[in-house]
């Protein structure tokens, strides 16, 4: 199999760590130099960006963020997890209604602040928070600020009190703690109880291909199919084009001058840079920054030059 670099969009099924399909798709591509963004609890589905080859360099720093979710979640139970796996802490009477629901789901539509789960990856003095949790411990944790853009109830079922919301939300944002927020607002607590991931950086569900569709593409012969080229991940930033001696320059680190490509105006963030290849082409060599004395200054590289242009 040829080296492949790219992108692999993957439906993460039930009962699969993030891990474990990274695993897996270690053995479909053969390769270990694999990576992903974003993770998702195990009982999740849905988005899980993968990275190989080169484009590992893109985990940490894809441009889009933001995330969106469909989740359901049932009314009058809490549990130590804050969904439906977790062990049960209460069972509550729930006199709840559809417009009741509706009404709180305003509050958390903004700006607000979450406590990180117990059970959930964060690390405090060093440990993770779930290593805690397993052998039995609490410990504080500082509220952090995350944004809800959009939280809409989109199904109910008010006799057997479940709910689905679909949330469009920032980066770290915990549903399951949202789900147990909306709980603790209605005064009778809830769970999360299924979780389905629908946008992650910038790219969707309808995108995603299932661990046995890739592993059938294989025994195709058509596994490169499913690759995306990892430039595709910085389409939505400012992009600067070069010409083939600056893009030369720009590979191998050299300083250059902002203004000589009009991109000054870019130095509160980062951005993309290709090389003009003709007719209106161009290839994504990385990302870059502005730096204190205004010269473009490598970010993250793509593509290497190992010859100057004649």
């Amino acid at each position: 199999m040829p080296v492949i670099d790219g992108i692999i969009l993957v439906n993460k099924p039930a009962g699969f760590t993030s891990f474990d399909v990274v695993a897996k798709l270690r053995g479909i591509f053969g390769t270990r130099k694999i990576g992903h963004a974003g993770t998702l609890d195990p009982m999740a589905v849905g988005v899980l960006p993968v990275f190989i080859g080169a484009a590992t360099k893109a985990c940490d720093c894809m441009p889009v963020q933001d995330k969106s979710y469909r989740a359901a979640m049932r009314l009058g139970l809490t549990t130590d997890t804050l969904d439906i796996t977790g062990k049960v802490l209460s069972q509550n009477e729930v006199n709840v209604k559809k417009a009741d629901v509706e009404r709180a789901l305003e509050s958390f539509r903004g700006e607000i602040t979450q406590v990180p789960p117990m059970y959930s990856a964060v690390k405090i003095g060093g440990k993770k928070l779930y290593e805690l949790a397993r052998a039995g411990k609490t410990v504080e944790r500082p509220e952090r600020k995350v944004t809800i853009y959009s939280v809409e109830l989109t199904d109910c079922n008010e006799a057997e009190n479940e709910y689905t919301i679909d949330v469009d939300c920032s980066k770290g944002t915990y549903i399951r703690t949202l789900c147990d927020d909306i709980g603790a607002c209605l005064g009778c607590g809830a769970v999360m109880t299924a979780l389905t991931r629908t946008k992650a950086a910038g790219f969707s569900l309808d995108m995603c291909y299932t661990l046995p569709e890739l592993e059938k593409m294989k025994s195709e012969g058509e596994l490169e199919r499913a690759v995306i080229p990892v430039e595709r991940a910085f389409e939505s930033m400012d992009a600067v084009c070069m010409n083939s001696h600056d893009a030369y320059y720009f590979c191998n680190g050299l300083k250059m001058n902002a203004q000589r490509f009009d991109c000054i105006k870019y130095k509160d963030r980062d951005f993309a840079v290709y090389e003009a290849l003709g007719q209106d082409k161009r290839a994504f060599l990385g990302t870059a920054y502005i730096d204190d004395e205004n010269n473009v200054r490598i970010r993250k590289l793509f593509a290497k030059r190992s010859q100057k242009p004649v």
